[in-house]
């Protein structure tokens, strides 16, 4: 059993509000099995799978009242329906947009508690018609992080903590500790956060094994292109596949020439979209300046393209790299692999990553938003970690007056000025500050 952070967030969601809940996010990540889990909780679950169930989306349409959708749900059920005491799940609603829009009028009547599941595979929820907004929320989930993946495989809470409270006094971690954590991130560079590979892992420490299932969930993705998006799957599927190859070119950045001669932005923006809106790629697009919000300074159609998951990712490089990798090999360049690790962590804990890129001060791997600052961070595989112009020559800037940066690195933790050297796997504690209070109250009184 695969503990997940998102079974805690939909807890806790159902304990606080009677909405509905929409946990989106890419295929075979997990999605299905965790409401599963959370459904055990209820006298009575109920799963509807628009795929699995296609007649349930004609079933759906046309239905005008909560009564009419919830009749017509007890038509497709022998799972007795008890007020109060059933939760109802409607799974790949991609294919039934209609649910999704009915689901206010159910949310209303009050009779059953809902949560709803899509992969966004060829849909937005911008297309809905009518978004319940006010009667549903909406979580993206992702692949496991790497602090999920350790969890998973044994290590305690208490090694986490005491890691977690080196990353926050900025102090070294134990000598044995750290050099067992830096193992297991290796092995996460292999395994990734795909639950199938990550099970399949625990159940055998086969790695061959690891490999097929992630071949699987490739071969699927492709297929998912070719279904959903046939009239522009070729794009769509050069782009993947083009993923692995761009990412060890040297600055990293998508050239768009490589997918044709004469290729514009404006043509193939659409095919980019698709497969980040399909959860299976994460683009990292430049900005002008590290100011506050990088939003503002992001351009559009400069950017880099990492892979969803970083396993996925290793296993499209050439066989028998796995244990290369695990080893430390020195001549496999680790760097595109680190910062693949390093965007898929940043994404899952909510944080957008951005790059920044300068013919005068150079380039900064990521820039981050974080509780209101900005925070640089380089990613560096090898010895010569300390060396980064660019990240000097930026934090010595007056304009930007930043007052901190981060190097992930294969070393323990060290403090030099207002630079933190840090162990790669501590991305895993770079997380937005949730507990702060955000209240503020006008002053009316001179008025």
């Amino acid at each position: 059993m695969l503990k997940r952070k998102i079974d805690k967030y939909i807890k806790d969601y159902y304990e606080t509000t009677r909405n509905a809940l929409l946990i989106t996010g890419a295929r075979q990540i997990g999605k299905t099995y965790s409401v599963r889990r959370f459904g055990k909780s209820f006298k009575n679950f109920v799963e509807i799978n628009f795929i699995e169930t296609p007649e349930a989306v004609e079933l759906f349409k046309g239905a005008k009242s909560s009564n009419d959708i919830l009749l017509r749900l007890s038509a497709l059920t022998s799972v007795p329906l008890v007020k109060g005491e059933t939760l109802i799940f409607f799974d790949e609603v991609q294919q039934c947009p209609d649910i999704v829009t009915a689901i206010k009028f159910l949310v209303e009547d009050g009779s059953y508690r809902y949560i709803l599941s899509g992969s966004l595979l060829g849909v937005e929820l911008k297309d809905l018609r009518s978004e319940p907004v006010g009667y549903m929320g909406v979580k993206e989930m992702y692949p496991l992080d790497f602090e999920e993946f350790i969890s998973c495989v044994g290590i305690n809470g208490t090694v986490i903590d005491s890691l977690r409270e080196a990353w926050l006094n900025r102090t070294a971690v134990d000598t044995f500790i750290h050099n067992k954590i830096m193992e297991l991130f290796r092995l996460y560079l292999i395994v990734g956060g795909m639950p199938a590979a990550v099970s399949k892992y625990i159940e055998s420490n086969n790695l061959q094994e690891v490999m097929t299932v992630q071949q699987d969930i490739i071969r699927l993705y492709k297929r998912d292109i070719a279904k959903y998006d046939p009239n522009n799957k070729l794009y769509i599927e050069e782009i993947f596949n083009l993923i692995p190859p761009e990412l060890n070119a040297k600055n990293k950045r998508f050239i768009l020439t490589r997918l044709n001669e004469h290729t514009k932005f404006d043509r193939v923006e659409n095919s980019f979209l698709w497969l980040t809106n399909a959860g299976v790629a994460l683009p990292v697009y430049n900005i002008e300046e590290p100011k506050v919000p990088l939003l503002l300074a992001r351009s559009r159609n400069l950017f880099k393209l990492f892979q969803s998951d970083i396993g996925l990712l290793a296993s499209q490089y050439a066989e028998g790299i796995q244990m290369r990798i695990i080893k430390g090999d020195k001549d496999i360049n680790f760097g595109s692999i680190y910062e693949n690790a390093v965007a898929q962590e940043l994404t899952a804990h909510g944080i957008t990553p951005y790059y920044y890129n300068n013919k005068k001060r150079g380039e900064l791997d990521f820039v981050i938003e974080l509780n209101g600052k900005i925070l640089p961070i380089e990613v560096k595989s090898g010895k010569d970690y300390e060396t980064h112009r660019a990240l000097s020559n930026v934090m010595s800037c007056d304009e930007y007056n930043l007052s901190e940066a981060v190097v992930f690195n294969n070393d323990n933790l060290q403090v030099t000025g207002k630079v933190i050297y840090a162990p790669v796997y501590m991305v895993m504690f770079i997380e937005k500050d949730i507990t702060a209070p955000t209240y503020y109250k006008i002053d009316l009184s001179g008025l």
